[in-house]
């Protein structure tokens, strides 16, 4: 498949991209990466997604596909001779969309969180919620994984993708309040699927460094401090 056939409105700092890029990687797909300025962000982006205005966007031929998940679920479905990402039995297939929407609505917020409040007291609250998922996904990997290496199984599948996506980002939280969250004592299923699923060639390829991530965080959080004085 030609690049110019598969094109990705994409943002290096966006996990919801990666979610998009390690999904295009497992299928093997060849598409173009289109970097986005989301302080300015460009009429194509604006025109594919006028309803959120946010990437990742799939654009594949004169089809367009917004949502990180909605995307992994199309590139699974029409690239379907590349190995599966969601499960193939209709019960493993409807946990995995429910773990991935408690994800996206309930565990990220708190993580978002964490990043940018100050306040001691409700930083710590949130600090408490972001454990407390973990400490769920522990469980969820012992149903969901069967006893194999993933969420999905032998092999990355959609759970994966959808929580694994954010795993810089928790590094990045461990390095700037210098303290465990991935702790091998009390979630170690999930202290080693996280370990094995940032080795894998298909996620190491698009992940940020902690370093990279860490500079990002701190412009970004002199820019809202900027932005709250002048309020």
């Amino acid at each position: 498949m030609a690049s110019s056939e598969v094109r990705l409105l994409s943002s290096w700092i966006s996990p919801f991209v990666l979610r998009a890029k390690i999904a295009l990687n497992i299928k093997r797909i060849d598409y173009e990466s289109i970097p986005e300025n989301l302080s300015a962000k460009s009429d194509l982006l604006l025109k594919s997604n006028p309803v959120h205005k946010k990437v990742p966007v799939l654009i594949h031929g004169d089809r367009i596909i917004c949502e990180s998940l909605v995307i992994v679920q199309y590139v699974d479905e029409v690239w379907a001779s590349g190995p599966e990402i969601l499960p193939s039995d209709p019960h493993d297939r409807a946990i995995a969309r429910f773990w991935a929407a408690y994800i996206d609505e309930k565990w990220y917020p708190n993580l978002r969180a964490v990043l940018v409040i100050e306040e001691d007291g409700a930083k710590k609250a949130k600090l408490e919620q972001l454990s407390e998922g973990l400490v769920l996904f522990e469980d969820t990997f012992t149903k969901c994984g069967k006893g194999k290496k993933f969420f999905g199984g032998d092999n990355i599948g959609y759970l994966d993708i959808a929580l694994g996506c954010f795993l810089a980002w928790l590094r990045l939280i461990e390095r700037t309040i210098d303290a465990i969250l991935l702790d091998e004592t009390k979630t170690p299923r999930v202290f080693r699927w996280a370990r094995d699923f940032s080795a894998e060639p298909e996620v190491i390829a698009d992940t940020p460094e902690t370093d990279q991530l860490y500079e990002y965080w701190k412009g970004f959080m002199l820019k809202l401090k900027a932005m709250e004085k002048h309020k």
